[in-house]
């Protein structure tokens, strides 16, 4: 009983750290939790359904329209990528020193609008728009993009991409501050928001590339473009609706970043562990220095700096993820799609099957799952974090190797038919071949991606949990950015004898070494990384991998 009277008790009081929009005291009972999560969960909904639309057939479009090479295209969409993705420190530095979390979404949202507008413009206005070439083009000079379009195109995507760089460390940092770890309810319902967060993610992915890239294919780019402008726009009229019940975190008057960046030097120019406790006792007799630095400030930059070896050891997964809006598009184009007589599917729709994956194994995971697994381990969580993240890494590393072998069985019957000198002949080869990979992916999503979410959200401090998204984030841009340089490199080096791996005549490329180098590269990355998460000790916690 008096646990919990202690309970309600401290439900009454006003939360520590936390204000309405108005700057005001806010409660748990009058602000936060679910029904503020349900406006970030639609946000998310709707930004990934506009982000997938363009991103999932942006390959189609590049070696279409815009006459790019399959390995150009790939390297774009890849450096695209990336960049947003790596720009995700931008936007975590400015959310968590000056602008906040709320004005980083607005700012993202309205990114997002002008650039999707601008991408409609760019398909549908006629001096804007790229000729195609065809065979009846009279001459070849007068077909394909111009600069002046080639310019505007890639204006309007780097523009999505700055978008990206305040959405990733804003929205869903946002969306966690409205559940309170210190309430034991709320704690739970946290956990349990980073799992329906990715369901929300997606919902949106699926219906993004079932729907869209059908559009695309079938009706015309203008309007598969046009859609996510204006499905963004409606979206931030439904955030703003819900402004008077989220909590605002409050800002430390002191830059987070200043701090940790003065601890930094101060490690560096102490030489760490050999001068540290001299210079920290000099510091205690002149606390009015402004480069005063406690223990306290040592141990947070050092919980930061132990933070990194995951990062670095999960980069390969940023690789594997990088491959499904790329090849795994362009050689399920070469399959038979057709589902009845009529109907044939879009290349870039096969991606849904990794996202309903994802939308199927959530529920499971989390009511089922879960469970089980806290009756067994005693963790609230049912696993670490660091366990799902590895599960995922696994998971992944097998879906490599499914590609692999399902990409020489699409050589082989290549073969087999007399079709590697017919790039554009549909090989008898039905797409459900390709659906493992897809699903294997989505599987490893649940683990690995919601896993680094809520890793890295978790263990930085509440200051700079942006910065945490952010780290998370650049997983997959710098993975991006790595398999963009990669298969750049291997392009030029395999041409020189030859057809390259990744040739625009798909029939005569070898894909499935790259599947295979990937593979391997996400063994040695499983193996650094149960390494280096054995000995990990949780921040106010000592559960170890």
């Amino acid at each position: 009983m008096e646990a919990e009277h202690h309970l309600l008790l401290s439900r009454s009081e006003p939360l520590i750290g936390f204000v309405d929009y108005r700057g005001r005291p806010v409660h748990r009972s009058s602000s936060g939790g679910w029904p503020s999560g349900l406006f970030l969960l639609g946000l998310e909904l709707a930004a990934r359904f506009a982000y997938y639309g363009v991103s999932s057939n942006l390959i189609t479009y590049l070696t279409g329209p815009l006459d790019q090479s399959n390995a150009e295209a790939a390297a774009a969409v890849n450096a695209w990528s990336g960049f947003g993705y790596i720009l995700t420190f931008v936007g975590a530095t400015l959310a968590d020193s000056w602008l906040g979390r709320f004005r980083g979404i607005i700012l993202a949202t309205v990114l997002y609008i002008l650039g999707y507008g601008m991408l409609t413009l760019s398909t549908v206005v006629p001096f804007l728009k790229p000729q195609e070439c065809t065979t009846s083009s009279p001459n070849v000079s007068d077909c394909g993009p111009s600069t002046l379009q080639l310019g505007l195109f890639f204006f309007s995507l780097y523009l999505l991409a700055i978008g990206i760089g305040f959405d990733k460390p804003c929205m869903l940092a946002f969306g966690a501050d409205q559940f309170d770890p210190d309430d034991p309810i709320e704690c739970a319902s946290r956990s349990s928001f980073f799992n329906w967060w990715y369901f929300a993610m997606s919902i949106g992915i699926t219906i993004s590339v079932i729907l869209l890239s059908y559009i695309e294919d079938n009706v015309g780019w203008g309007l598969g473009f046009g859609m996510p402008c204006v499905i963004m726009l409606l979206s931030l009229i439904f955030f703003l609706i819900g402004t008077k019940t989220y909590r605002f975190y409050v800002m430390e008057k002191d830059s987070p970043f200043a701090r940790i960046g003065k601890t930094f030097f101060f490690l560096a120019t102490n030489r760490w562990r050999n001068k540290i406790p001299t210079a920290i006792e000099e510091n205690q007799e002149s606390q009015h220095d402004k480069t005063f630095t406690t223990i306290e400030e040592i141990e947070e930059a050092k919980n930061i700096l132990r933070l990194l070896p995951i990062w670095a050891v999960s980069l390969v997964y940023g690789m594997v993820f990088a491959q499904i809006s790329t090849f795994f598009t362009k050689t399920t184009r070469t399959l038979d799609r057709h589902l009845s007589s009529t109907f044939l599917v879009p290349p870039a729709a096969l991606q849904s099957f990794g996202t309903i994956a994802i939308i199927l194994f959530i529920p499971i995971y989390d009511k089922i799952i879960v469970p089980i697994a806290r009756k067994i381990s005693k963790n609230p969580r049912g696993i670490t974090m660091l366990q799902r993240v590895g599960g995922g890494l696994a998971v992944s590393l097998a879906s490599m190797v499914v590609s692999a072998l399902v990409e020489m069985k699409r050589l082989e019957t290549a073969r087999e038919y007399g079709l590697i000198d017919q790039p554009d002949s549909t090989i008898p080869m039905s797409l459900w071949w390709v659906v493992p990979q897809y699903i294997l992916i989505g599987v490893a999503d649940v683990f690995t991606i919601v896993g680094l979410q809520e890793f890295y959200y978790d263990q930085m401090p509440d200051s700079l949990r942006s910065l945490g998204l952010a780290l998370y984030a650049s997983i997959l841009g710098v993975g991006a950015y790595l398999s963009s340089i990669l298969i750049s490199v291997l392009d030029k080096v395999t041409s020189r004898n030859g057809d390259s791996w990744f040739s625009n005549n798909l029939n005569k490329a070898h894909l499935d070494y790259f599947y295979w180098l990937l593979a391997g590269l996400s063994a040695v990355e499983l193996g650094l990384f149960i390494y280096i998460s054995r000995g990990f000790v949780y921040k106010n916690k000592v559960n170890v991998l």
